[in-house]
């Protein structure tokens, strides 16, 4: 069997039966009620392209000694694909953590992604990753949090509230 960087060649290139393609539909709390977009995750060789368009994010707040800055927004798959408000103080916490199917510490889970800056609110990105294809990520929940990730706090970056989730599906 060819394997290119200790992966089957199957993983990269699936069959047509295969899911290739997943998405998720973001929706706001009311800590960001405009806040609208999607992800799309893709199937290409060697890995997954993820890009990502939404509207609404909160503006950019500077942090103080006492506070996080508002922005740059964490961005991040969580292992349960569950967006229920819950509190809605604390939105979304049935999503659970970080996805991590490695046990790696954080800022090397597989569901770590870089994070959004905002341009009046509108944020869009692609970006490309060979941690996980289109179909692995089904049914776990992508999040965008308040404040930026900072890659190193233990275990899910110190990223604040959750302003966003959307579950990911079959496209």
């Amino acid at each position: 069997m060819y394997v290119y960087n200790q992966m089957p060649y199957y993983q990269y290139y699936p069959s047509r039966n295969e899911v290739t393609r997943s998405y998720a539909e973001i929706k706001g709390s009311r800590l960001a009620p405009n806040l609208r977009g999607y992800v799309v995750f893709t199937n290409v060789p060697n890995g997954t392209d993820v890009y990502v368009e939404v509207a609404g994010l909160p503006p950019y707040q500077p942090g103080t000694e006492s506070e996080d800055p508002v922005g740059p927004h964490g961005f991040h798959i969580h292992e349960n694909g569950d967006c229920s408000v819950g509190d809605p103080a604390s939105p979304f916490q049935a999503a659970g953590g970080h996805w991590n199917p490695t046990n790696q510490p954080h800022g090397n889970h597989a569901g770590d992604f870089p994070v959004l800056f905002s341009n009046d609110g509108y944020a869009r990105m692609s970006f490309f990753t060979n941690t996980f294809n289109a179909a692995d990520v089904i049914g776990k929940a992508v999040i965008i949090h308040q404040n930026p990730d900072d890659y190193r706090t233990q275990p899910a970056g110190d990223a604040g509230k959750r302003i966003g989730c959307g579950v990911i599906q079959a496209f």
